[in-house]
């Protein structure tokens, strides 16, 4: 069965949360069963307590080689723990308007961030790594900060250009549908 986890980053939801339900609605007619938590603490968001929540049994989620990951904003640098512990690869992973390294946010980044990251675990973890970020992502989640790590994973860099966080009330961006992204789902 193909599996779709849907993690939104900070101050999502798992209702109407920017392109989260049109993308939900694309893979649901493409045949997968998509996953959509909210996740914990969702306005400040912490690194070990939302991978403690993401692993509970009681959720019970399975993952398989068939399942793709898709994350915004905080849940990128999530995913990328998560995916350092993976025993079987899953099939995509797409990390969009993530950051990396701290942005200027008050130190909240720096909560969803590890101080090292095992970059060939990672890399081995999905069969496909695409990174979208805009070049004037207004919380500086760059492609500039986005190329470093597409390196280090030999991934995919999709630079969207003008596309802003793709997603965001402060800076007024609905984005209620991401057709880039539907032509990256495999």
């Amino acid at each position: 069965m193909k599996r779709a986890w849907l993690l939104h980053g900070t101050g999502g939801s798992d209702t109407d949360y920017y392109w989260y339900a049109d993308t939900q609605k694309y893979l649901q007619s493409k045949g997968y069963q998509v996953w959509w938590p909210k996740l914990p603490n969702t306005e400040k968001p912490r690194l070990q307590e939302t991978i403690e929540y993401l692993e509970s049994d009681d959720l019970n989620y399975v993952f398989d080689e068939q399942t793709i990951i898709i994350g915004h904003s905080s849940a990128c640098p999530l995913i990328l723990s998560m995916l350092q512990s993976f025993k079987i690869p899953v099939a995509q992973v797409i990390l969009v308007a993530g950051f990396y390294r701290p942005i200027d946010d008050e130190g909240f980044s720096e909560l969803m961030l590890q101080k090292n990251y095992n970059w060939p675990a990672i890399k081995q973890a999905a069969k496909e790594i695409i990174l979208i970020n805009s070049d004037n992502d207004p919380w500086g989640c760059n492609d500039v900060q986005a190329k470093d790590v597409a390196l280090k994973l030999g991934a995919a860099l999709v630079i969207a250009t003008g596309q802003g966080h793709m997603g965001s009330g402060s800076f007024k961006q609905p984005y209620r549908e991401f057709p880039l992204l539907k032509r990256l789902i495999v």
